[in-house]
């Protein structure tokens, strides 16, 4: 069971909280609401800005040693923010945007998180659901998430069409969806890379579900890797950003 902490949704708006006399309150929330004696694995969800890192996650490995938290993992760091907290206590697990449609972490984070031996756990893994070639116009108007990312946008969008497109048909060839090609190409990245796509509807569940019984040859990475070069996706994820109020001493 994993969950996490830091971002604090009020009257006042969105902002982040670090803080380390707060952290033992949120995990004991946390634990109230699962109705669990621990959790497996807790997060830091954003890094508070107004808070050094080393003493957020000094906070959190006070829980491990209290038995409430089994592991710590961090979401959206840097390498040098990760570097920081693993000085502090061992990071199990490192929560980010990767998939077909983003592949830049693999120039830093990744490679930081494989140093430090921590799990990588992609959200987004179906590109905010553009790589599963079934999102539509209404999609994207209706979704807060979708709506503020230049990747969804104008010639941003057209051109990141063609690339699906073209994962489309590499995925009628292997008689798979492209949703299912998109999390197998993952899996394939590493033993340590554990993805968690989201969606409300069953029928996507099992077919997400089944991806993880998918082998991809070398030729089919191979094929991937020609025919979808990162280079190509167009627009940048940090185009969107969720809004966050100064957060009141």
């Amino acid at each position: 069971m994993a969950t996490k902490f830091g971002i604090v949704r009020d009257g006042s708006g969105v902002h982040l909280d670090g803080r380390p006399d707060r952290v033992q309150g949120y995990c004991d929330a946390s634990l109230q609401r699962l109705g669990v004696e621990v959790i497996d694995l807790y997060y830091l969800h954003r890094v508070d800005p107004a808070v050094p890192i080393a003493d957020t996650v000094g906070a959190m490995a006070e829980l491990v040693r209290h038995g409430k938290v089994r592991h710590l993992g961090l979401s959206e760091v840097t390498v040098d923010q990760l570097d920081r907290a693993a000085a502090e206590h061992p990071i199990a697990a490192v929560q980010l945007e990767w998939s077909l449609l983003w592949r830049r972490p693999e120039a830093d984070i990744i490679p930081a998180a494989r140093s430090h031996s921590a799990g990588l756990v992609p959200y987004s893994p179906l590109g905010r659901g553009l790589l599963t070639g079934t999102l539509d116009q209404a999609d994207v108007d209706t979704s807060d998430f979708r709506r503020g990312d230049a990747r969804f946008h104008g010639a941003h969008l057209q051109d990141n069409l063609v690339q699906v497109a073209t994962l489309r048909e590499i995925a009628d060839g292997l008689h798979i969806t492209a949703g299912q090609l998109a999390l197998a190409w993952l899996l394939a990245q590493g033993s340590d890379v554990v993805p968690i796509p989201g969606t409300r509807r069953p029928d996507r569940l099992a077919e997400n579900v089944a991806a993880a019984d998918i082998h991809l040859a070398e030729d089919d990475l191979r094929r991937l890797a020609d025919a979808l070069s990162h280079r190509s996706w167009s627009g940048d994820r940090h185009s969107f950003a969720v809004p966050v109020t100064r957060r009141e001493s």
